[in-house]
């Protein structure tokens, strides 16, 4: 085995097939799998995460949540009530995934749920806040995305340079806080200061 990568609602198992070269006979996907089957019959020990609270400060709309009044619009809600949604909805982050510290962050408000864009964007700033059907995320590093940009966080969530590198974690709660337009570059400074 060289790795275990557990998703939203599956588990990939990395291996080397060569090193089942002992027999010729034996499929290594079939020794692997029967190997499973026998652990997985003895039962597997759950040790539940510690939770950790971690509020993210996140300014709504405008040039970083440019979605927002589409979204607002489309559940027949102001700005405001989105973001007071958005900001009460009891989020825990339940995998990290699409790119370094990206997290897919369950526990949405179902009165905010929204498809993805029909057209994905080129260019994602990285702290960008979106939501897609029932999930929040948000985008650790400027990629391609087609979520609907609400927001955008000073912080940063992928910190190669430290141990763990993710600030976000699998089973951390997360409370999203609204902060004005005007803080956002202050907190960004400081955040990516540690950096340097």
């Amino acid at each position: 085995m060289l790795d275990v990568v557990p998703a939203f609602t599956t588990v990939a198992l990395h291996y080397r097939p060569e090193a089942f070269a002992d027999d010729p006979a034996v499929v290594p996907f079939e020794r692997l799998a029967a190997r499973l089957e026998e652990i997985l019959t003895r039962g597997v020990g759950r040790r539940p995460p510690p939770t950790r609270r971690m509020e993210i400060p996140v300014c709504y709309g405008g040039e970083h949540g440019p979605d927002l009044p589409q979204l607002a619009r489309a559940h027949g809600l102001a700005a405001d009530e989105v973001i007071a949604l958005h900001c009460a909805s009891p989020h825990v982050v339940h995998m990290l995934g699409f790119a370094p510290g990206h997290p897919y962050i369950a526990g949405l408000d179902k009165r905010l749920a929204m498809p993805r864009r029909a057209t994905p964007r080129l260019k994602v700033a990285a702290g960008s806040v979106a939501v897609a059907g029932s999930q929040s995320t948000i985008y650790s590093l400027e990629t391609p995305g087609g979520w609907n940009l609400i927001g955008r966080t000073p912080l940063r969530l992928f910190l190669p340079e430290q141990d763990p590198p993710c600030l976000l974690q699998p089973g951390d709660e997360v409370r999203f806080v609204a902060i004005p337009a005007k803080e956002f570059g202050p907190l960004r400074e400081a955040a990516w200061q540690s950096a340097r």
